[in-house]
């Protein structure tokens, strides 16, 4: 049967780009540019709703649980990407934030888009991770109908794993999948179809959102720092010795003291340094305080 794509708010045609074949260079990127302008104060209509998926996604993850992104095509490579910044970032465990796609690995450097049309294939990239209910699946789909990530869905309701979805269409098809869905209609493409563009953005918007928030939430993050990075190479290093003076207002030496002291641990040096206390007791206000320093803190009886 086929089908009926024109009804999807994805696949218009824009009628604000319908001569761009045939304008100058710099009118091409202006017309791009003016589609984009109109992404984040979608993806802002959102906001709520993300929220709510945030906090349920972080309550999970308190008592052990993952977050897994499946996708297909451009929805599954940002998940992807989503997912593998995290570590570096934000100091977790890569399998922490998983992304999966249609068609594996292989997917991301080559279209295997034949492998978003099936309904099984999801299931069985989430059983290899041993899904189970304390863990958040996110179906990615601009279109909001791709059968691979349905698929998934279904069995990560089957397993009692929390649902959500992100989509850029009304009423998409796996909204009633989820738990939570986002629903960030952005409308007609530059180029007809091309949902890498606005649809693309606004996934990877939403994607930042949800990432971001749930690690601020878990404590990897101090006032505005990285603080959980970790020092896997000379940038890092460097980053991380700089946190350590520019928010205990040491001077270059006492940085480097307190990074070696500190196990490579910017966290533990940062409460060390505040609250003028040995590793050891640093590393059990942090364990108290789940991980984030101002509870810590005040753990110790600071104030912050």
């Amino acid at each position: 049967m086929m089908i009926d794509l024109i009804k999807l708010d994805t696949e218009k045609n824009n009628h604000r780009t319908i001569d761009i074949d045939a304008v100058s260079t710099e009118e091409i990127l202006r017309k791009i540019n003016n589609e984009d302008k109109t992404v984040a104060s979608i993806v802002e209509e959102s906001i709520g709703d993300i929220s709510i998926l945030v906090d349920q996604i972080v309550n999970r993850m308190k008592v052990g649980g993952r977050l897994f992104y499946i996708g297909a095509g451009t929805s599954g490579r940002l998940g992807v990407l989503d997912a593998a910044e995290c570590p570096p970032t934000y100091g977790v465990d890569k399998g922490l934030v998983v992304g999966i796609m249609a068609g594996g690995d292989n997917a991301m450097f080559t279209a295997q888009e034949g492998a978003e049309d099936s309904l099984e294939l999801a299931a069985k990239d989430l059983a290899y991770y041993n899904l189970s209910e304390k863990d958040s699946v996110i179906g990615l789909a601009a279109s909001g109908r791709t059968p691979y990530v349905l698929g998934g869905l279904r069995y990560a309701r089957q397993v009692g794993a929390l649902t959500g979805t992100i989509s850029c269409v009304k009423n998409a098809e796996i909204s009633e999948e989820a738990d939570y869905p986002i629903e960030a209609v952005t409308g007609a493409e530059a180029i007809m179809g091309s949902t890498r563009m606005k649809a693309g953005t606004a996934q990877k918007l939403i994607l930042n959102m949800i990432s971001t928030s749930v690690m601020v939430k878990l404590g990897k993050v101090y006032q505005n720092y990285m603080v959980d990075v970790k020092p896997t190479n000379k940038k890092l290093v460097v980053r991380a010795k700089n946190m350590i003076r520019t928010l205990t207002g040491v001077n270059e030496e006492r940085a480097e003291q307190l990074y070696e002291e500190s196990g490579h641990n910017v966290k533990k040096a940062l409460v060390m340094e505040i609250m003028n206390v040995d590793r050891d007791t640093a590393e059990a206000a942090l364990s108290n305080g789940d991980g984030h320093i101002k509870r810590a803190i005040q753990y110790l009886g600071g104030d912050v």
